[in-house]
């Protein structure tokens, strides 16, 4: 064993050379020292375009990038801020094809590390091939210097920019938030995270204090309770700008022991180059800008409102507040930002690159999972897509769910995963499904599922912090439909006429087969609905429906029905299962619910919901300046 270990060995050493010679090629190709230099690089390219006419950060920077991204346009440099000498740049991940092209040198080595992550023996059967991912890791640490190269500046000299009408103020939209641990400070068990931060509004004194917005089970929150257990403050650095790799690492779910400063490294092809002020607040030296202060232990303030990503405005809540030390600057500082709101917008762009970046690793943490696909369109979290393996089948009487649902159980507990509040979840023999292409998956589901056996729902617990279809911030419910087994049904392709002349019903429209949506008069009481939903279901039971699996009850069915898009955005952001789940013909039978008939949802906008996210019709037309012959943005739409 020792003689063949040796061999191997000498073979690697023989190898090192040359090998090197080519990873040092490879890194020197690509690795941004700033941010300025990746979108001089994409200019350079062709996929940059830079605005020269003044532009207010109050709605039109933000109206200008969702019009560029829904063209899937260039990336954009703003040359003329009004009210602050910084440049600003959006639109730098709008397509995954961009998104690849900033990082072409490196990619294919993280995808390697991250594989080896997962199974580590293949680089002990396979040395020479998995030679450069070694060599890559030198790139991993981070790089600490005496000294930074900044100037000081205040908040109300960034770009201040609002994105929607209703949002709280200016908000900072791509940031790399960094705490230490108290119990183990230093680079190496650091966070660094992307959480949003409100720059002004509310009760926020200016250039004084600013809010942070994240949950305690993250990161910085897990962080901050270490350190309000010693009563101390807990340091905050907001890094904002510099390589792109810095950012995507901090959005990147990284599997557990790598750190997001030395993913940066690998990802960027450069060290992670860091430093501390004279108050001990850490600085990337490679960053743009730099924010730094300290959060008090028990000490928020409102924060918000902000458009979000599930296309609702995420509304005013007490949230950390971060009272402001230093804040820096590079000479020409560049200030990147987004946009977000109802998807996709760039942050799809950013979840397709770490699907591809991450390939199986959610599969190899969870035994039997195959695939997985949080499914933008629904805002992401309210709805999962899952394939697993069923192989307890051969003990069973006959073909049903039962490996799935222990695999279910693994990804409702699993990281952001935990957050889905729709599970689908079902197993295929042939390996000819898959979750991403939603349509399919869906009706696979639909053809096979019992509805008397196979929906399991989770009340009273925990949803995603940004999702207003609960009973409160954070709370709400959770189904987990579950299918497996021989086709059960042929789904109707039309309307049926059962459902074309109701009582307080209307306009019935094929969203997708075995789909309908009705609309009905607006959402009240739940006491109210419950009683509406009765009424349905007196006129329904009766009739044959068996090729229906989905009832929508919404607001506007033409809307609805219109596409794909509006029906998942519609039926899984605005319904909470255990309150806006009905079934004709529902029973309970040993505490376990379920239809004869089709389930029903009530996905109608209720009081208690955030409103959705809507563009600003006068700032759409003074946009327009920009698009018409002589804008800097003329032929951009085509």
């Amino acid at each position: 064993m020792k003689l063949h270990c040796t061999k191997q060995l000498l073979t690697v050493l023989r190898c090192a050379e040359a090998v090197f010679v080519l990873y040092i090629a490879t890194f020197t190709a690509m690795a941004y020292s700033s941010s300025e230099a990746c979108l001089q690089d994409l200019e350079k390219h062709g996929h940059l375009i830079r605005i020269k006419e003044e532009v207010d950060p109050y709605l039109e920077m933000a109206a200008i990038h969702l019009r560029v991204y829904e063209a899937k346009g260039p990336a954009l440099m703003f040359e003329n801020v009004k009210g602050t000498k910084y440049r600003a740049a959006s639109n730098i991940f709008g397509t995954l094809e961009r998104s690849k092209f900033i990082f072409r040198d490196t990619f294919a080595l993280v995808q390697k590390l991250i594989e080896l992550k997962g199974d580590p023996i293949k680089a002990i059967k396979h040395p020479v091939k998995n030679f450069t991912t070694g060599l890559a890791a030198l790139k991993a640490l981070p790089k600490k210097t005496s000294s930074h190269s900044f100037e000081e500046i205040k908040i109300s000299d960034v770009p201040l920019i609002q994105h929607w009408p209703m949002d709280g103020g200016a908000f900072v939209t791509l940031p790399q938030v960094y705490t230490e641990d108290a119990d183990k400070p230093g680079i190496m068990n650091a966070n660094l995270g992307m959480y949003r931060i409100q720059l002004n509004g509310n009760e926020y004194e200016l250039n004084k204090e600013i809010g942070l917005h994240y949950q305690l089970h993250r990161g910085i929150g897990v962080h901050q309770t270490k350190a309000n257990a010693k009563g101390l403050p807990l340091k905050v650095s907001c890094f904002v700008g510099g390589p792109p790799s810095h950012t995507l690492s901090a959005v990147m779910p990284l599997p557990e022991g790598i750190s997001e400063m030395t993913f940066a490294g690998v990802l960027g092809g450069r060290r992670f180059r860091y430093s501390y002020d004279a108050l001990g607040n850490a600085i990337s030296n490679d960053a743009d800008f730099v924010i730094t202060g300290e959060v008090h232990p028990h000490q928020n303030k409102p924060e918000g409102p902000f458009g979000d990503h599930l296309g609702y405005y995420s509304l005013t809540h007490p949230f950390p507040l971060m009272k402001v030390n230093k804040v820096y600057a590079k000479k020409n500082a560049i200030w990147p930002f987004t946009v977000v709101g109802r998807p996709p917008q760039e942050d799809t762009s950013f979840g397709e690159l770490i699907h591809e970046l991450t390939g199986d690793a959610i599969q190899q943490e969870i035994p039997g999972l195959k695939e997985v696909h949080a499914v933008d369109a629904a805002g992401v979290h309210p709805l999962l897509l899952a394939i697993g393996s069923e192989r307890y089948t051969p003990y069973m009487p006959a073909k049903q769910p039962a490996e799935i649902l222990t695999i279910a159980n693994h990804v409702l507990g699993t990281g952001q995963l935990s957050l889905a509040k729709f599970l689908f979840i079902t197993a295929d023999d042939t390996n000819q499904l898959h979750a991403h292409d939603v349509p399919p998956f869906l009706q696979y589901v639909f053809e096979r599922i019992d509805l008397t056996r196979d929906l399991h729902f989770y009340t009273n617990t925990t949803i995603d912090t940004l999702d207003y279809s609960g009973t409160g911030l954070n709370s709400g419910s959770k189904l987990v439909l579950a299918a497996y087994g021989e086709q059960k049904r042929e789904l109707c392709k039309e309307v049926p006429a059962a459902l074309k002349e109701l009582n307080g019903f209307e306009n019935a429209q094929l969203c997708m087969p075995g789909v309908i949506a009705l609309q009905t008069k607006k959402f009240t009481t739940y006491e109210e609905a419950v009683a509406e939903m009765e009424a349905l279901n007196l006129q329904l039971v009766t009739s044959n429906l068996q090729q229906i699996i989905q009832i929508i009850i919404c607001d506007d069915s033409s809307f609805t029905a219109a596409n794909l898009r509006n029906y998942l955005w519609v039926s899984y952001t605005r319904v909470n299962p255990s309150h806006d789940v009905y079934g004709i013909h529902s029973f309970i039978e040993n505490k376990h619910w379920g239809c004869k008939g089709p389930l029903v949802f009530d996905a109608r906008l209720k009081p208690h919901h955030a409103p959705p996210v809507e563009k600003d019709p006068v700032v759409e037309k003074k946009i327009n300046r920009l698009f018409d012959k002589g804008g800097s943005l003329h032929g951009v739409l085509k």
